[in-house]
């Protein structure tokens, strides 16, 4: 664990100068941020480490340089990577009253989770689950974030329908399977052999080993296809789907210059075309984040979802923890101890 910064107000931070590898993360010290009005000075105790991180980091797919959103042409806008936070609020800034220093809190901030600080804007900023350790609650933002609008606002999932999780031992896909059983789903789970038993134990009905089956082959029809993996294309998908039945990508395979945009941009496209509703999840682009996680919140301390723990690292490991996600092969999450 690294130090408390000294008293000339700077931090330990992982700085991104230019993209690439996890190498190109330097751990140095920086000037510690200061909250300005209406923004959270935030100690942080956890963070995460997921695609969304180091899709930055390599600025890949190169196609989303050109499109105007956290990724510049020739160097990342983001210095400080990591948008999972949870930890301690250390100070406010002007015009803020719901939060004082000590206040433990958890946000998806897009940035800043690979410092000992962090700036959020106390809009987007939530109390902590009481149930839950730091690490824990750095598990929850963005991923169940994703699985929330995927289900709650995009599908609208009801009780008693069928919802299908492609990749469904993954940060999103753990959350997915457990609020769509929090929803009153019949819930069927895809993954691979060594997490049949995981995606069993988090609530799902049946789970699909795709080692074995080819979930598009069984002739089962379901009302809602979650799709965190991208393993099939759209079209395959809708053999799965009841006629009025909604699919909500959520990601794909990468790649360097496209992957996974022609997957994701691909079902809105097919939606108009067919009976089905064919959407995506925007977590990046939502407003709702700090409403959202307060809906977390509830359903985390009623004990209807708990975060899925791959591994934890130290904070000095974060590019380690960087290759396991990139690797794809972690279960649950994998976070980061600050």
């Amino acid at each position: 664990m690294i130090p408390n910064p000294s008293e000339e107000k700077t931090m330990k931070a992982f700085v991104l100068r230019s993209y690439g590898s996890p190498d190109a993360l330097e751990l140095t010290t920086v000037d510690r941020p200061v909250p300005g009005r209406g923004e959270v000075l935030v100690r942080v105790r956890a963070t995460s480490v997921q695609p969304f991180d180091w899709h930055l980091m390599r600025g890949e797919p190169r196609v989303s340089r050109l499109m105007g959103g956290p990724l510049g042409v020739r160097r990342p806008k983001i210095s400080i990577l990591g948008a999972d936070v949870a930890g301690q609020v250390e100070a406010v800034g002007e015009g803020v009253t719901e939060f004082r220093p000590g206040d433990e809190v958890y946000a998806m901030s897009k940035q800043g989770g690979f410092g000992q600080y962090a700036l959020v804007p106390a809009a987007e900023l939530a109390p902590k689950p009481a149930n839950l350790t730091f690490e824990q609650a750095a598990a929850v933002p963005l991923a169940a974030n994703t699985a929330l609008i995927a289900l709650r606002d995009k599908a609208r999932v009801q009780p008693g329908q069928s919802v299908l999780v492609i990749g469904a031992s993954g940060g999103v896909g753990t959350f997915a399977v457990q609020l769509a059983k929090a929803f009153g789903a019949h819930v069927t789970g895809v993954c691979g052999p060594r997490n049949v038993d995981l995606v069993r134990s988090i609530g799902a009905d049946e789970v699909v080993d795709y080692a074995k089956e080819d979930f598009t082959r069984l002739g089962r029809r379901h009302d809602v296809v979650v799709d965190c993996a991208g393993s099939h294309s759209a079209l395959a998908c809708r053999r799965v789907m009841t006629r009025r039945g909604t699919y909500v990508v959520i990601g794909g395979k990468g790649g360097r210059w496209l992957r996974p945009m022609p997957h994701v941009v691909a079902a809105p496209l097919v939606s108009p075309f067919v009976s089905q509703t064919m959407t995506t999840a925007d977590v990046i682009g939502c407003t709702e984040n700090r409403r959202n996680l307060l809906a977390l919140t509830e359903l985390i301390e009623s004990g209807q979802v708990t975060p899925v723990i791959d591994r934890t690292y130290a904070f000095a490991e974060i590019p380690a923890a960087l290759r396991r996600s990139e690797a794809g092969h972690a279960s649950g999450k994998i976070v980061v101890t600050v």
